[in-house]
């Protein structure tokens, strides 16, 4: 019967490739028969030098000028073959860098913030030396390897993940002026005054309070405002605060603002005679305020799903924005939206 699964003739080495057992007691029997390095290599089909490295690896050293020359010993070759692999590995340069972790692991603690903003804000503001830190991928190679004092909890953005955009679905009338006739400058993210605007809740079920939320998609300036209910007339009364602080000056600072098509913003169209331009996004295409519902997230580490709103008062909510406003952002060049927010209206005011 033939063997199908057996062959009986060994693959031919590839060059390269560390050495094997077999290689190893091939390289023993040829040196006691006298073989040279070069003759033992071609054989083995690799480098002279290869041969001479093994044998220097597997040969004890001499210890006195009495009895035999110690000869190479395949077993004694692999063993130390197999020790130095053990010490090959690439340090832990984050045992090297234990007070920029720890300062990390305070920020992430309690600023919430990500490994990402902790090694930018440190890095642009010279915190640490080069040597004393770590990259971003680093961090997060050594917070998979259990190597932080950090739980996975404690960094939710790495346990969300990716949703596929669905189509657009058009069924449902809009309230105002659809997206589509927004200016193609706002998409860029290159001209400040453009806001994205949104609610957020505590429990589905039941009346209570809310929060208006508004960014600005330049800057990523956060606004949270605590409202008494979902509802447009909770949302209009928080929108007529706004445009009373900042008075003659609300239609350059929120020139735009794109809202989602809920209830709440059924009237959100008459702020347009204050000098500002409404668009809706389409029904069931929260992917279209991108910069408000990243941020919305952010919003639930402080306001978890579930928990009534009713418990935090207008000045929490306004605490947790300042929190998310001081965060160092990449796309920002590891600067705060309040650093950019603050210098925008200083030139605002100054013209």
């Amino acid at each position: 019967m033939d063997c199908h699964n057996y062959i009986t003739v060994f693959p031919e080495r590839k060059r390269g490739q560390h050495l094997g057992r077999e290689e190893r007691g091939a390289i023993q029997q040829l040196n006691k028969q006298g073989y040279s390095l070069r003759a033992i290599a071609r054989e083995i089909n690799c480098s002279p030098s290869t041969i001479m490295y093994e044998l220097r690896r597997g040969t004890p050293l001499r210890k006195s000028h009495r009895g035999r020359t110690p000869e190479y010993s395949a077993k004694r070759g692999l063993a130390v073959y197999e020790m130095n692999r053990m010490k090959c590995k690439r340090p832990h340069y984050i045992t090297h860098c234990s007070d920029f972790v720890k300062w990390v692991v305070a920020q992430v603690r309690a600023k919430k913030w990500s490994l990402d903003a902790c090694v930018g804000h440190a890095r642009l503001h010279q915190l640490f030396a080069d040597k004393e830190m770590v990259c971003t991928k680093t961090l997060y190679n050594e917070m998979a390897a259990g190597n932080l004092p950090l739980s996975l909890f404690e960094l939710p953005e790495i346990l969300k993940r990716k949703q596929n955009k669905k189509g657009t679905r058009k069924h449902k009338r809009l309230k105002g002026r659809s997206i589509d006739e927004r200016p193609d400058i706002v998409d860029l993210r290159t001209e400040f005054g453009h806001w994205e605007a949104d609610t957020v809740i505590g429990r589905k079920k039941g009346r209570e309070a809310a929060v208006l939320t508004l960014i600005e998609r330049v800057t990523n300036n956060y606004l949270a405002i605590r409202i008494p209910g979902k509802n447009s007339e909770s949302v209009m009364a928080a929108m007529k605060e706004l445009h009373a602080e900042y008075g003659e000056r609300f239609s350059s600072v929120f020139k735009t603002i794109t809202t989602d098509n809920g209830s709440e913003f059924e009237e959100f169209s008459k702020i347009e005679a204050w000098g500002s331009s409404v668009y809706y996004a389409h029904p069931y295409s929260s992917w279209e305020r991108p910069v408000n519902e990243r941020h919305n997230g952010f919003l639930r580490q402080y306001i978890p799903k579930g928990v009534s709103i009713e418990k935090y008062t207008y000045e929490d909510i306004l605490h947790f924005a300042d929190e998310l406003n001081s965060r160092p952002r990449k796309r920002l060049a590891y600067q705060t939206p309040e650093e950019l927010f603050d210098a925008f209206l200083d030139k605002l005011y100054i013209a």
